[in-house]
């Protein structure tokens, strides 16, 4: 058994090929893409479960404050927004099962899927994205690309030790179709446009 593994090995050794190959060059297809960014986005975000506030430019922060509806910890993880609980050094990741309501900003959106991209940087903890029951997300319209080609070509890719993509809160269905909201994750995951300062 040794002696055909080795020659198995030896065999693909003596036949590779040495040296640096460019990689493919991958469209991003982009002709495809629509003008506007934020309808497709919103588009796909609520076919995913999410839901899209309405901004309120008298105070950017109300529809925050109104999607915040059940009592318990509300984590921020944002200047824009006071929460209660704050995450600190000693903040363990299974801390943030305790939170109700987790306020924080993602690094870019994705509008063909609705899916938002977080880094350790956006969510303090990485246990940030999936333990709360409910994520309240400030999205910079700007940040939007159109499709995945798009969001590999971020530099959130190699510059970040995580990153995820998150599109709605988590669901699941049984045999017969039922469809059941924040079954092994968060029970819901509303967006609000909102600049980056």
């Amino acid at each position: 058994m040794s002696g055909s593994r080795e020659a198995i090995l030896e065999a693909i050794r003596k036949n590779h090929i040495q040296g640096d190959r460019a990689r493919p060059n991958v469209p991003l297809f982009d002709q495809a893409a629509p003008a506007d960014l934020k309808e497709l986005f919103q588009k796909s975000l609520e076919r995913m479960g999410g839901k899209l506030l309405t901004p309120d430019a008298a105070d950017p922060m109300a529809p925050v404050r109104q999607a915040i509806v059940k009592a318990g910890p509300v984590l921020s993880c944002v200047p824009e927004f006071e929460g209660d609980m704050k995450v600190t050094p000693q903040t363990k990741p299974t801390d943030i099962a305790l939170v109700e309501y987790a306020v924080l900003r993602a690094a870019f959106g994705v509008a063909e899927t609705g899916s938002l991209c977080f880094t350790e940087k956006q969510l303090l903890v990485n246990t940030t994205g999936f333990l709360p029951q409910h994520l309240i997300i400030l999205l910079d319209p700007a940040q939007i690309v159109y499709n995945l080609h798009n969001a590999y070509q971020r530099p959130e890719w190699t510059q970040a030790h995580y990153a995820v993509f998150q599109s709605g809160p988590s669901a699941t269905a049984d045999i017969e179709g039922v469809l059941v909201h924040g079954a092994q994750g968060v029970r819901s995951l509303s967006v609000l446009f909102h600049p980056a300062s």
